[in-house]
């Protein structure tokens, strides 16, 4: 799906997210309940943040496959999109949903986030979007 220098930019950028910050679900979920307040209600039920971290762990493996073979990602956002609008989340803010993630791994990257990889994430939302609508 995506160049190979692209793959290789936005799997460094996760892998120093990763020595950075860890476990990126706080993060991810921090940003997106600061943006969206209402959305945390969804999550009434997840005393143990077991659901987010979930959830994030199939958005990071919808990227690897994105950026990788393409073998799943692609029907894989097409439904969850459509799951999604059942739970009342528009499609656009399953979309923004991987916006975040980028933007908190750029933000756990720190110095070692360049343009180069701001412009190989900047690529792959572009995809990420095209199957959300």
């Amino acid at each position: 799906m995506t160049s190979p220098a692209d793959r290789v930019l936005i799997e460094r950028s996760l892998e120093i997210a990763a020595e950075n910050g860890g476990d990126l679900t706080s993060a991810v979920y921090a940003r997106l309940f600061r943006e969206r307040a209402e959305l945390e209600a969804m999550f009434v039920m997840d005393t143990d943040r077991g659901v987010r971290g979930e959830m994030l762990a199939r958005v990071f493996a919808a990227i690897l496959d994105l950026i990788g073979d393409g073998a799943y990602a692609q029907n894989w956002i097409r439904a969850e999109a459509t799951t999604h609008e059942g739970y009342l989340v528009p499609r656009a803010d399953f979309a923004r949903f991987f916006e975040i993630v980028a933007e908190t791994v750029r933000d756990a990257c720190g110095a070692d986030w360049d343009g180069a990889m701001e412009e190989a994430w900047s690529d792959l939302l572009l995809a990420v979007r095209v199957y959300v609508v």
